[in-house]
């Protein structure tokens, strides 16, 4: 099968398509038939070294998956022809992928493979986000930053689907309008956030900010929050870990709070099951649907990973294999 390899730490430039063996699933696993895969900032980070898994080289990344069910375990709710997404965590960018069946989740046939893909990483990580950590009520206001990648795009859809009011943050009119694609209330720019977040809210401010970008604007996210609002941390796509001056928590009773999606399951991938019922009716009727943007064949996946990397994504960014 073809696959696409990180041989070097020397980042998405460095990555070969290469021809490799079919993977062999144990008894315990699922084969997958790979239609298309999601291309993520974790993605991106692999290929340099600096996520925090760090595999052995070779290996061939790819985390998240969509397609047809080859072969599957007695016992499983699977079988072969089922079309599927799926989470295997490696190995997605390829033409085949063994997954775990606690992994892999049944497609709604409304569902096309491309916006299949789209969903393990983003759609789970925002529903981990919203209704475990900050436990999300109907009729809060909630601020998106990098509004147009992937998972402002989810955090959007699965705000709106929960019935609140959404602020995108975004970086260019391009990206504003993907955010009102995607479902935002209001758009702002990040030049200037805070002065028309407080203008939008009365000088309240919103309940809660998703953070997937953290860097210089995260100060200005802390100062976004009303009185007990609370701001998620999911990543860092702006390139730096900011710090936080705990004295400011206690002006307004505001809570900082990590979002580990993968350190939680980690421990119970039952959960992800679990995760996928609340999301499917959303999915079946349409009231989640991933906004897609370029889709590239496994020989250009440099040129994917590079996307992202130079943050010139607009919505999810994805391989295809036929």
């Amino acid at each position: 099968m073809r696959a696409v390899q990180v041989t070097t730490l020397d980042g998405p430039t460095s990555v070969q398509l290469v021809e490799l063996p079919d993977p062999v699933p144990t008894d315990a696993q699922l084969l997958v038939e790979v239609h298309a895969a999601g291309v993520s900032f974790p993605d991106v980070l692999l290929t340099k070294g600096q996520y925090q898994m760090k595999p052995t080289l070779p290996f061939v990344p790819g985390a998240e998956v969509a397609g047809v069910v080859l072969s599957a375990p007695e016992g499983s709710s699977f079988g072969p022809g089922d079309r599927v997404a799926g989470f295997p965590v490696f190995g997605g960018f390829a033409e085949k992928v063994v997954c775990d069946p606690a992994m892999v989740f049944a497609l709604p046939d409304a569902v096309s493979f491309a916006a299949g893909a789209a969903l393990p990483m983003n759609y789970l990580t925002v529903d981990f986000a919203l209704v475990r950590r900050c436990d999300l009520r109907a009729g809060e206001t909630v601020l998106v930053q990098g509004a147009a990648g992937g998972i402002g795009v989810a955090s959007i859809q699965l705000a709106k689907s929960l019935d609140t009011r959404v602020i995108a943050v975004v970086s260019s009119p391009e990206k504003a309008e993907i955010a009102r694609q995607a479902g935002a209330d209001e758009v702002v720019m990040v030049e200037g956030f805070l002065a028309a977040v407080k203008a939008l809210t009365d000088g309240r401010g919103v309940d809660i900010v998703v953070d997937p970008v953290g860097g210089d604007r995260f100060t200005d996210n802390l100062r976004c929050l009303a009185p007990e609002g609370r701001l998620l941390v999911v990543g860092f796509t702006g390139g730096t870990i900011p710090e936080v001056k705990v004295n400011r928590l206690l002006l307004n009773n505001i809570s900082v709070v990590g979002v580990g999606w993968g350190a939680f399951w980690m421990h119970d991938p039952s959960y992800l099951a679990e995760q996928w019922a609340r999301l499917h009716p959303h999915l079946a009727s349409g009231h989640l649907d991933p906004l897609l943007g370029n889709s590239y064949p496994l020989e250009r996946a440099a040129d994917a990973l590079l996307e992202i990397d130079e943050r010139r994504a607009l919505a999810k960014v994805l391989l295809t294999t036929r």
